[in-house]
């Protein structure tokens, strides 16, 4: 056992990948970025010793950026328009609802105005409300522009998707502030008209999964995934270069202890994340649900020394990662409620049991994620390797043809949803996918 931890921890096949991941600039869904950063993981897990190495592509809405402005009085403040945002201009005052709770649209007056909140939710509410949700609440009761303020100080503006899957483009202009611009709107010019423009570039396009294999050659099959896409903006070395770099690392433990899996694990990187899952629901459509035991989703990972896994009530899952913590004695938080946002979800909505691995953190929301210094420089190497160990145990358990995880009836995750109050944001975005 020993030889196995000490020969990962001094491993550099992960790391490496994410530097080469970090070092291709622009990977955005349907970019010529992200089909590079597709082809060098599967490249990367062709070399650690995975089998049929490939590419899986589909069709998506495209969507490149332009210019964007925001022009408040005689001043001009900086932003960067929301993905898939509609290419359009808006001229109406401004209405900053501060948190962008629910609550707070039902009372206000919005219609033919520019909505503004705060990408955070305060300590006493319910739960964690997103930005999309936010987004669509501001379309329901007639805003005709959203502004997205970061709550993270230091002059960066974020950026994150609208659309939905029906409709992939957006209803009006979205763009982000920073914290600074937004306290500077909202002082100056709360309730005063301001212009919102968004000028990109619509069209199809094509991302792509990657997908390889090690272990037996059974009909059940262990997933452990990320996403290979990242916004535009920035090197995407949080979100999700470092989840990428943990899927090839295990690939390479695993090959080692290839002897032990008496299951097939599938490693896959999917395409087209942030803008709406859209690989991962193209897999899931696909996909044979009863053949998959467990999903391991590794979304921001790294960041944070200590690892974080939503079970999403699943206590099979809970058991296996509680079982793995205590054989090494190291810690884990472990999250039972649902967590319907990454690329888990188009399973785990139906039943599938999955884990979202990301690690833990006092803050709300991404951090330096969705901004332009979600750069390499905040990642360490000693915390790839340490989870990496983990989660490479946690595998080959979950994989070992004795363990059994039982499946959700799907009407019970539809009950848990509405129970913990998420039920609302997702038909609000579109995401409901039960039948009524």
């Amino acid at each position: 056992m020993s030889t196995w931890i000490g020969e990962l921890f001094r491993s550099d096949v992960g790391w490496t990948h994410l530097e080469d991941l970090v070092d291709i600039g622009n990977r955005m869904a349907g970019s010529v970025g992200e089909r590079e950063a597709a082809e060098l993981t599967r490249d990367a897990l062709a070399d650690a010793g995975a089998e049929n190495a490939r590419l899986e592509p589909f069709e998506i809405q495209g969507w490149t950026r332009g210019e964007s402005s925001i022009a408040a009085g005689e001043t001009t403040q900086d932003c960067i328009a929301l993905p898939r945002s509609p290419s359009d201009g808006v001229e109406a005052p401004l209405v900053d609802l501060g948190y962008g709770l629910p609550e707070a649209f039902e009372d206000a007056d919005l219609e033919g105005k520019i909505v503004m909140v705060r990408s955070d939710i305060p300590s006493y509410a319910d739960r964690y409300v997103h930005r999309r949700e936010k987004y669509y609440h501001a379309v329901e009761n007639g805003a005709a522009g959203f502004v997205y303020r970061n709550h993270v100080e230091g002059c960066l503006p974020p950026t994150g998707s609208v659309g939905t899957e029906d409709d992939p483009i957006g209803e009006i202009p979205a763009v982000g502030v920073s914290s600074e611009v937004g306290a500077r709107l909202a002082r100056r010019f709360d309730g005063e008209p301001i212009e919102v423009s968004v000028d990109a570039e619509i069209s199809s396009a094509e991302s792509q999964n990657v997908h390889a294999e090690l272990g037996p050659d059974t009909d059940e099959r262990v997933l452990v995934t990320s996403h290979v896409d990242a916004h535009d903006i920035a090197e995407g070395a949080l979100d999700n270069g470092a989840g990428t770099a943990m899927v090839v690392e295990l690939a390479n433990a695993l090959a080692d202890r290839e002897d032990e899996l008496e299951t097939r694990v599938e490693f896959v990187a999917y395409g087209a994340e942030e803008v709406g899952l859209v690989g991962s629901n193209y897999h899931a459509e696909a996909a044979d649900h009863d053949s998959i035991t467990a999903i391991v989703n590794n979304d921001g990972v790294v960041r944070g020394r200590t690892l974080e896994f939503t079970t999403h009530g699943f206590d099979g899952l809970e058991d296996a990662v509680e079982t793995v913590a205590d054989r090494y004695g190291h810690p884990v938080d472990v999250i039972p409620r649902l967590g319907p946002h990454s690329d888990h979800w188009p399973f785990v909505q139906w039943g599938v049991p999955g884990y979202h691995v990301m690690s833990t953190s006092d803050d709300v929301g991404r951090g330096w994620g969705h901004t332009f210094a979600d750069t390499l420089d905040k990642l360490e190497k000693r915390n790839l390797r340490e989870q990496a160990i983990l989660l490479t145990a946690l595998v080959v358990d979950l994989a070992d043809e004795g363990a059994t995880v039982e499946y959700r009836p799907p009407e019970e995750i539809a009950a848990d949803l509405e129970a913990q109050d998420l039920a609302e944001g997702m038909k609000m975005t579109g995401d409901w996918p039960y039948d009524e």
